[in-house]
């Protein structure tokens, strides 16, 4: 099991080696599930200062069970967290005082909900002009900014789970994708607004949203059309712009991917296997006559390599440095040698559930600044484990503090 029953705290570790470009910035976040959390985190790892609004009671995320148990604990370290019942109008003040004291609002609610409590970007800007407003939405502005939006939804009507599924089964990606990539677009609009801020002395409002997530996703299919005239067929059944792309079944029922995506790596690739025929064969000789000879060239490889073993078969195209992989699961990658050699993995102690307490290791953003990976500061935060702390930063007592939590504004 991936757990230490004794796990060092978050505030001993030394995760400040790496560069920390937003220290200094303050974020407020009021979101829950993937897309709005997985912004926060994009800035939180890149330094600043991220603070999560939670409802009275914690973010439901918390408890999610199956799919959805490692949302919480994946896209919320290195955020403080603080639980504030909006719905009541000294919470909705406290709120406010929050966001008057940042630099960065997200959220990921309906369009309509922040309006409700004075959160929404007209309100906070009049308070703060130089507030940047982030909404994560299910959609920008238009006709169906309304509806109520899913990964799975915008998967099934922004053309990725056909292009994912075979012909008449259409099937999501095995992750969430866009909620993610969503996230990720919703902070990079962010970086710009600060640099524009840095220029204007003014904020913005930034929307991201996972419909035109999606499209931006596809849109490499759409061109195909565009292009070519003809649809973009699904995965499986689609013209591979590449012969040998592909997952093989070798001996004893092991899988893995194999490819040569050049002329050059073509000949490599009959080389290292021993198959000088196909080299030779002059109806083989460029990648699209391979490409076009692919029912009947990738029966005859599959047949040759049905024999060998996949270690072989990696270790061959390791030396010839040719494509391959693996068919890995996601429990497997906590012991790859380069992802643990490289610190690509970090300790998060787990703030809820059955596991609560107990240290995991997360995947950590996938690049380096300096050299060095962005690391974990603070572990995924106990729900309002912040909220004394972070109350009295923007000028409310102790005595204040005790008042709202006797009224149930904060917990």
């Amino acid at each position: 099991m991936d757990t230490d029953p004794t796990p060092a705290p978050a505030a001993m570790r030394d995760a400040t080696a790496a560069p920390q470009p937003l220290a200094g910035v303050r974020v407020i976040e009021f979101t829950h599930m993937v897309m709005g959390p997985t912004c926060g985190m994009v800035l939180a790892d890149l330094g600043a200062e991220v603070i999560k609004v939670e409802p009275v009671g914690g973010e439901h995320t918390r408890t999610l069970l199956g799919s959805g148990a490692g949302f919480f604990p994946m896209f919320n370290r290195n955020k403080k967290s603080v639980e504030i019942d909006l719905r009541s109008e000294a919470g909705a003040e406290v709120a406010r005082a929050l966001c008057a004291s940042a630099d960065v609002v997200v959220e990921n609610f309906r369009p309509g909900t922040m309006e409700k409590y004075g959160l929404d970007p007209a309100s906070l800007s009049a308070a703060n002009p130089r507030l940047i407003h982030v909404g994560a939405k299910g959609f920008l502005p238009g006709p169906y900014e309304h509806r109520t939006a899913l990964d799975e939804v915008v998967q099934m009507m922004g053309g990725l789970a056909y292009m994912t599924g075979r012909p008449g089964d259409p099937l999501r990606a095995g992750t969430s994708v866009n909620d993610i990539m969503g996230g990720m677009f919703g902070a990079i609009g962010v970086l710009g607004a600060l640099l524009q801020r840095g220029i204007t002395g003014r904020g913005m409002a930034v929307q991201a949203a996972l419909f035109e997530n999606n499209v931006f996703l596809v849109g490499q299919h759409m061109l195909q059309y565009a292009v070519t005239g003809l649809p973009a067929a699904p995965m499986p059944e689609r013209i591979s712009a590449w012969a040998i792309y592909d997952v093989f079944t070798v001996r004893d029922g092991e899988q893995i991917f194999l490819a040569a995506v050049s002329d050059a790596q073509w000949a490599v690739f009959c080389d290292v296997l021993g198959f000088d025929d196909l080299k030779a064969d002059p109806a083989l000789a460029t990648n699209n006559q391979r490409v076009l000879a692919r029912p009947t060239l990738l029966p005859l490889l599959r047949e040759r390599l049905a024999p060998r073993a996949a270690a072989e078969l990696a270790a061959i195209f390791e030396r010839a440095g040719l494509p391959f992989a693996p068919i890995n699961r996601p429990e497997d990658l906590f012991d790859d040698p380069h992802l643990v050699q490289t610190g690509g993995l970090a300790d998060v102690v787990v703030p809820d559930g059955p596991k609560a307490g107990e240290t995991v290791r997360a995947a950590l953003m996938p690049f380096t600044m300096d050299g060095e990976r962005l690391g974990v500061r603070l572990d995924p935060p106990r729900r309002g484990e912040h909220t004394d702390a972070v109350l009295r930063s923007i000028g409310l007592d102790d005595a204040r503090i005790a008042a709202l939590r006797a009224s149930g504004a904060v917990a």
